[in-house]
């Protein structure tokens, strides 16, 4: 099917649901409703990294509004700017220009017109009237590099102190969170913010930390920094090395890693220590030279389960969608499908409070 067929096809069906949704929207139909009232998420700055619960947006809107929402706050916590008398938590809808279309006076979101909107957009490779895993997987990773991007600028803005666009090791401070005893607290260990991780994320050697290199520092697990991802892996030995000695015996990888590794291949017996059990032949395949350790560049392999990237995310999130939307089980998502599936795009931004029994064909969660 040719692009321009698609286009077409694609302009049609907004024009026939958009008529749809103005007749639903007539006064004639007071009991049917398309849209659902907005309920941001939850965000905190004091809270540690974010975890395996990690949720992207999936509507650009949503995140804009979202960040608006976060940036107020972030404004307040950090350069103590008051609220106004009577401001609300939640942005003014009017601040951003597509939401008067999708929003209306009561903050209800017409959640199909998106859907429309924006299914071509994900359907780019290639334009064939169907969202695949990899084009959902690009669209959510997009989202993500897009939102960590700008909390990564608003970091280092209140970082760089001198204001010169660079952020030294004397300029930086760790979050608050980590600032307890230098040990760990939450699950983390908190050497992260050591010299050692920031000249690691220092690519030039200039003794400064640009955007993209702050970025890094901040996200090494989302880095290409070869420098960056071998120091992660001297963490991970670091962290276990009882005897110090640099490296890991089969029983200090036993106790602790093999847990985190095991985690995305299954579950297993996790006090089997024998030569056939999951975890001596997982420590037998990364022990390359056959010494009976491991070292940080055995552990390049792995790294990547051990500290998933942001691309991991968007993945989970892109598989968890097509599981719940794809009706007829064909392994990609057709816009009826979408429109027909909201909740699974939209499940977080919407309260309870408007469920009342309604038939989530077009009442929306």
């Amino acid at each position: 099917m040719g692009r321009a067929a698609v286009v077409l096809i694609y302009a049609t069906l907004a024009l026939l649901l958009l008529l749809v949704l103005r007749t639903n929207h007539s006064p004639g139909h007071p009991g049917h409703q398309h849209h659902r009232r907005l309920k941001l998420r939850n965000f905190s700055f004091t809270s540690p990294p974010a975890s395996a619960e990690r949720h992207i947006p999936f509507d650009p809107l949503i995140a804009d509004i979202e960040q608006r929402r976060e940036d107020r706050e972030w404004e307040r916590s950090h350069f103590n700017i008051p609220s106004a008398p009577g401001e609300e938590a939640q942005p003014e809808w009017e601040d951003f220009i597509d939401a008067e279309d999708y929003i209306n006076n009561e903050d209800r979101f017409n959640i199909t017109s998106r859907i429309v909107l924006l299914f071509p957009r994900v359907d780019v490779a290639p334009a064939d009237g169907f969202v695949s895993l990899e084009e959902l997987t690009e669209w959510n990773l997009r989202q993500a590099v897009k939102e960590v991007m700008h909390r990564t600028e608003r970091e280092m803005e209140l970082h760089d102190k001198n204001r010169d666009g660079h952020v030294s090791f004397a300029e930086y401070e760790p979050p608050s969170w980590s600032r307890n005893d230098n040990s760990t607290a939450f699950g983390y260990d908190f050497g992260w913010w050591k010299e050692d991780h920031f000249n690691a994320s220092d690519i030039d050697g200039d003794g400064l930390l640009n955007k993209t290199e702050f970025n890094d520092f901040l996200h090494p697990s989302d880095s290409s920094n070869p420098r960056l991802i071998k120091w992660l892996c001297h963490e991970e030995i670091r962290e276990r090395d009882k005897d110090k000695d640099g490296m890991l015996s089969f029983q200090e990888f036993f106790n602790g890693l093999f847990d985190s590794l095991s985690s995305f291949d299954g579950v297993y017996n996790r006090s089997d220590t024998s030569d056939g059990a999951p975890a001596k032949q997982l420590f037998n395949d990364l022990d390359k030279d056959n010494n009976g350790f491991l070292t940080a560049e055995e552990l390049m392999s792995v790294i990547g389960n051990l500290h998933p990237s942001e691309r991991y995310y968007a993945k989970q999130q892109a598989e968890y969608v097509l599981s719940q939307a794809d009706a007829d089980k064909d392994g990609r998502l057709s816009l009826n499908e979408m429109i027909e599936h909201p909740y699974v795009f939209y499940s977080a931004i919407f309260s309870d409070d408007d469920d009342n029994g309604f038939d989530f064909h077009d009442e929306f969660r």
